[in-house]
Order: C-alpha cells, then sequence, then structure tokens
C-alpha cells in the first residue's frame, strides 16, 4: 500500500546548489570505485594472462576472480575502522581518507609488473592493492550516502541518493566503454604489454577531482549537532550492538541488500566475461548488451527513486524483488538464444526491475539507524552482505558453470537474492520521508 505519512518533515534546509555539491562530493567516490569494478570485470581475462602467467585459461580466470572476491572481505573491515571513525570524527574527514586510499590503489595497479616480470611477488601486490580497494570501499559507500542522505530534506532524499547509484552505474559503464575502446584499438599483445594499465591509471585524475571537491565541504548537519550537543557516540560499535532496535536493523542491513550484490556483481561486473566466455559472444556484441543495460539502469533509477519517495520503499522494493524472480531465468535464457537482440531484451528487462532495488537501497539503510551509529551500523551490516553476496559471486559462478555446464546458473543466483531480500523487505519497517534528526 502506498506510504502516507501523516508529517512530512524536513531535516534540513540546504540550497539547491548546496545540495548539488554534496551530491556530486558523495557520487565521485562511488565513481572512482565501480569504475575500478567495470575495467577489472572487462579486463579479467587479460589480467589473468598477466598476473596468473602459466596457469591454464579457466584457472587463471578463477585465481583473477578469487583475488576480486578475497578482497570484498576486507570490506568489513573497513567498515568497522572507518563507520567507526565516521561516526566519532565525521563523514566528510572518512569521505576525503578513503578516496585517497582508494584512488592510490587503483593506480598502483595500473603500474604493477606483470608475473613474466617479478613471479610470483606480481599476483601477491595485485591482492594487496585489491585489499586496500577493499577496506577504502568498506567505508565509502555508508560514509557517501550518509553524507548525502543527511544533508538531503526528507520529502526528497530518495531521489537525491539516487544520484549517488547513477555515478556507480556510469562509471561502470565508463570503465567497460572505455576497456573496449583500448581493446578495439590496440593488438592483443600491445593491451597485454600496456594497454591495460590506463584505465587503472586514469584513477589518479579522477581522485584528485573528488579530493578537491570534498575537502572544501562542511560536515553535515546531523554530525555536527552532535558535536555542538556533546552527544558523539563514545563507542560507535558497542552502542550498535548493545541497543536491541539496532540489532534488529543490522539483520535487516544484511538482508535486503542481497540482491543489491548480485545484481551489481552479476548482472554488470561479471556480465562482459559470461557473455564472451560462456555464451561465445564477441566483444562489440558482449559491449552491446553490457552498455544497453547500464544506460537504461542510469535512467531508471532516480524515476524509481522519485516513485519511492512518493508510495514508500517497501512498495518498490518489493516489485524489484518479485520481478526478478519470476523473469531472471526467462531473461537469462534469452541471452543463452545466441541473438543479440534477444540478449539485449533480458538484460534490459532485468536492469529494469534492478532498478527498483538500486535506486533506494541507500536511502533505506540511512533510514534505519540513528545519526550517533549510522555509519558503523550501516556499514557492518551492507559490507556483510556485499562480502558474502557480491565479492565471491564471479568466482563463485564460473565455477559452477565450469562443473556443471549449466549457463543458466546466474540465474538462479539472482533468484536466490531476490528473495533473499523480499523476505527482508516484508519483516522491515517502512522509512520513507522519515526525520534523521529524530534519530
Amino acid at each position: 500500500m502506498p506510504h502516507t505519512p501523516t508529517t512530512e518533515p524536513t531535516d534540513q534546509q540546504a540550497s539547491p546548489a548546496q545540495l548539488r555539491r554534496v551530491t556530486l562530493a558523495g557520487s565521485l567516490g562511488v565513481f572512482v570505485e565501480f569504475f575500478d569494478y567495470g575495467i577489472y570485470g572487462f579486463l579479467a581475462p587479460i589480467i589473468a594472462t598477466v598476473f596468473f602467467a602459466g596457469q591454464g585459461s579457466t584457472a587463471a580466470l578463477l585465481m583473477t576472480y578469487g583475488v576480486f572476491a578475497l578482497t570484498f572481505f576486507f570490506r568489513p573491515l573497513g567498515g568497522f575502522v572507518l563507520g567507526y571513525l565516521a561516526d566519532r570524527i565525521g563523514r566528510r574527514a572518512v569521505l576525503v581518507f578513503a578516496l585517497t586510499l582508494m584512488t592510490g590503489a587503483t593506480t598502483a595497479i595500473g603500474l604493477l609488473p606483470g608475473y613474466n616480470t617479478i613471479g610470483i611477488a606480481a599476483p601477491i601486490l595485485l591482492l594487496c592493492m585489491r585489499i586496500a580497494q577493499g577496506f577504502s570501499a568498506g567505508g565509502e559507500v555508508a560514509s557517501a550516502m550518509s553524507f548525502v542522505g543527511e544533508h538531503s530534506p526528507a520529502h526528497r532524499r530518495g531521489f537525491l541518493m539516487s544520484w549517488t547509484q547513477v555515478g556507480s552505474f556510469t562509471a561502470l559503464l565508463t570503465g567497460t566503454l572505455l576497456a573496449m575502446c583500448l581493446n578495439s584499438a590496440l593488438s592483443e599483445q600491445a593491451m597485454q604489454a600496456w594497454g591495460w594499465r590506463v584505465p587503472f591509471l586514469l584513477a589518479a585524475p579522477l581522485g584528485i577531482v573528488g579530493y578537491y571537491i570534498r575537502a572544501r565541504l562542511h560536515d553535515t548537519p546531523n554530525f555536527t549537532k552532535l558535536q555542538e550537543s556533546d552527544t558523539v557516540a563514545a563507542n560507535p560499535i558497542r552502542e550498535t550492538f548493545a541497543e536491541k532496535g539496532n540489532l534488529r536493523n543490522l539483520a535487516l542491513a544484511i538482508g535486503i541488500p542481497v540482491l543489491n550484490s548480485s545484481g551489481y556483481y552479476v548482472l554488470f561486473t561479471y556480465m562482459p566475461t559470461y557473455l564472451s566466455k560462456e555464451l561465445k559472444f564477441n566483444q562489440v556484441q558482449g559491449l552491446t548488451v553490457t552498455a544497453v543495460s547500464l544506460v537504461v539502469i542510469a535512467v531508471s533509477i532516480p524515476l524509481a527513486a522519485k516513485l519511492s519517495d512518493r508510495i514508500g520503499r517497501r512498495p518498490v522494493l518489493m516489485t524489484s524483488a518479485i520481478g526478478l524472480v519470476i523473469l531472471a531465468y526467462p531473461c537469462f535464457w534469452l541471452m543463452t538464444q545466441g541473438s543479440v537482440i534477444a540478449s539485449v531484451l533480458g538484460a534490459v528487462v532485468m536492469a529494469l526491475f534492478y532498478s527498483g532495488h538500486a535506486g533506494i537501497i541507500h536511502a533505506v539503510l540511512v533510514e534505519m539507524f540513528p545519526t550517533r551509529v549510522r555509519n558503523t551500523a550501516y556499514s557492518i551490516g551492507y559490507n556483510i552482505s556485499t562480502a558474502v553476496f557480491g565479492g565471491a559471486a564471479p568466482l563463485v559462478l564460473t565455477a559452477l558453470i565450469s562443473a556443471t555446464g549449466d549457463p543458466a546458473i546466474p540465474a538462479y543466483y539472482v533468484i536466490l537474492t531476490a528473495l533473499g531480500t523480499g523476505v527482508s523487505v516484508l519483516l522491515a519497517r517502512e522509512t520513507a520521508r522519515s526525520s534523521l534528526t529524530d534519530k
């Protein structure tokens, strides 16, 4: 049923210009994070050759995705540490630090020698840089989303926060397009020698711009009020686990985003490799399918978020989950038919339904927790969910398809995560238009 609150509290009175700056500042770090995911996913076969030379193609690809998966288990650690700091010293300081670490690690990957140059040290250094990225990303998302959400008026919070999500999918599209252009322009030898490095090195100027914008902003009104009243949590982690209401919401913060994990890391990050390796699409065909679906979801996300501001978060989330439970298998079946048009149709349908989840999941998580522990609790729940159901997905799916020969394995995974999200949403309370200053 539509959400019809008796009041429409507005937490902040920020000017439109200030809201634009805040949204841009939050989006840039998320852009850098998902730009890396896009290029890593698209370039995975080349990275496998460069860093795991001498292995069979499937084994090297599994190792490449293994590095991708392992780093996600450092996201909860980053969430603990950086979420704690964001609730203790402020959102802005953590945003600046996380972006600096993330940018440095991504750029460093572009400078690493390959296996043929330094041997086993190459994949070890790759793993170290990915761990640094995972740690920084663990604090980046919650801090960026809280930063935008705590500045936003309650009746437009979902819509304004959704632009940060648009930035993440735009980053995936940008990374994929850039990697594809390089692949088309350069020979296979040139790509393996130096071409694959270019997208990673571009993280440096992007990060510098983001640092400049973030460093010039003030912290959120919500956190500033805690500082002025001397009510900042002394130990946000302990307070998160001490409050019964926080514990319940923490469990939901793990369950509700599971569809978010399969969406990012199955429908988009893993998709280029799935289309080329499993379905034997050529690079242009694979890019077409992935790019069209990314454009569709980037356009749809603000519309879904705006709808959730009007009728509530739960109806939109449930529609997304139910739609993907019903349609994921038929959509992946369309992809296996070998037709680009059929594959685009399947990917677009999934992107449309997934936008109902991606557009508002972070608004829901921001609205679930009080300001004193928002970053800590949000980071812990979201990053545990992402580590378990997201980062390992490409590795698990590649292994399962290799073992079973069933190209529909990704569809089963999407259905499973959609069911998990749907059950969690049923247990959750409506949060749309809630006042963050009252928490």
